[in-house]
């Protein structure tokens, strides 16, 4: 179809989907492949390790984002990546009926995720050359609601299915089923995207593989050269300081057993908690607390902001030394903690935007910044399955509860630097949450 005619083409028709295929391998990766491995009989700090070590290439991706602008267009890598990874969940199922499940699903996870990722440096390129930057404005918000769509189908909806099937076919199969699933979703999006995604512009911006290091080395520069960057830095680590220690653990909290201080939920009923209303109290907090930061500004509100981000774990102690029989309470302790997680989470989505992303390289900073947020939440989730098999679960959610402190004191004392920003681009905004 010419160009013409796919520039013409309503972004609703593709902007939706090309967010729903940056979220799902991500969600996959982090979180339905924990319940999975859990139900295989995997040990709980193993699989917090692991699954937290193959999402490195979404910290790493600004290393290779500049080599991606030598060849074809964005709509090629868009297309391909999603084939790769269709193909790359594919023989993840087949791995499943190994003995040596473990050690091949692991490494094909590390592909899919190195693929997941190099997917989204140029579906955000896609983003941002095919519209203006008004409607990069208008359509920001369908990329966190649509990124969120994947969260509830694949951790909700998904998970319940395998959990259903589990009954009739068994945990292997009905694990192969639910990872072949995933791969032929993102096959179809690619057959969709090739005829719909416009090119997203052509290579040629950068020439040589030294031309695109020598950009990423001025990105890196420039990166730490900006004012109070240190205290910035240490802000985007610290944030979500808690969020690492308890993200992996609490589907895992939720599917052990009772007699080792677990909930003891079956998989659909872990379907069911994450699938309904923890996803939609995401986005209304999302929606609230982007209302209450635009009323009384970011410097503010940050506090309270952070209040909202980590109070709320505590729900999860609660359960932890109370173990509550009731898929109600548990489902609205969830529910609850969702809701501050959707407010919180802008404090620190607006910090990289308004203090960290302005500039010359105003979308590779604020790549940059994730990249180094998702590094500081990779250290405390890789290790927080050791920490919980050590304090058990009861203690571990009350040390969670004392992670949250740095939060609070880099929130309290970050400087905010004056920002002149020239180039009007707007960031590309990603809910990659727990």
């Amino acid at each position: 179809m010419p160009n013409e005619v796919l520039k013409k083409r309503s972004p609703a028709f593709w902007v939706p989907t090309l967010y729903f295929a940056e979220g799902l391998p991500f969600v996959v990766i982090n979180v339905v492949s924990v319940l999975m491995y859990k139900s295989l009989g995997i040990n709980d700090a193993e699989i917090a390790l692991f699954t937290t070590l193959v999402i490195l290439p979404w910290t790493l991706k600004p290393l290779w984002g500049p080599v991606l602008e030598m060849f074809k267009t964005k709509k090629y890598f868009v297309i391909a990546t999603q084939f790769i990874g269709g193909i790359g969940f594919g023989l993840l199922a087949l791995t499943l009926k190994l003995p040596t499940f473990f050690q091949y699903s692991i490494a094909l996870l590390a592909i899919i995720a190195f693929n997941g990722s190099t997917h989204d440096i140029a579906a955000d390129g896609v983003y941002i050359n095919a519209l203006t930057g008004k409607e990069q404005a208008e359509y920001v918000g369908w990329q966190g609601a649509f990124y969120n769509v994947a969260k509830v189908l694949s951790q909700g909806a998904f998970v319940f299915l395998a959990g259903q099937l589990q009954k009739s076919v068994g945990v292997v199969h009905a694990w192969m089923i639910v990872m072949a699933l995933f791969g032929g979703i993102m096959i179809l999006l690619g057959i969709y995207h090739a005829k719909m995604l416009p090119t997203g512009g052509a290579a040629g911006q950068v020439k040589t593989a030294k031309e695109a290091f020598g950009t990423f080395w001025d990105v890196v520069k420039t990166f730490f050269a900006k004012q109070y960057i240190g205290w910035g830095v240490a802000f985007i680590i610290l944030y979500r300081f808690a969020e690492g220690q308890a993200m992996k653990i609490v589907p895992l909290f939720f599917k052990a057993s009772r007699a080792s201080g677990g909930l003891g939920l079956s998989i659909s009923q872990i379907g069911i908690i994450y699938g309904i209303f923890p996803p939609i109290a995401f986005i209304l907090g999302s929606i609230l607390g982007g209302y209450f930061t635009a009323k009384y500004g970011l410097r503010k509100s940050l506090i309270v902001l952070c209040a909202f981000f980590n109070i709320p774990f505590a729900v999860y102690m609660i359960l932890a030394y109370t173990t509550p029989t009731s898929l109600l309470a548990i489902g609205t302790a969830t529910t609850l903690e969702y809701l501050g997680y959707g407010v919180g989470f802008i404090g620190l989505t607006l910090f990289m935007m308004q203090q960290i992303a302005p500039g010359k390289y105003k979308m590779a900073h604020y790549a940059f910044a994730t990249g180094v947020m998702n590094l500081g939440l990779m250290i405390p989730s890789a290790l927080s399955g050791f920490i919980s098999d050590y304090l058990g679960y009861k203690h571990f959610f009350l040390w969670v509860m004392i992670a949250t402190i740095p939060s609070f004191l880099v929130t309290w004392f970050v400087p905010f630097r004056k920002v002149e920003d020239e180039s009007g681009e707007l960031p590309v905004v990603h809910l990659e949450t727990e």
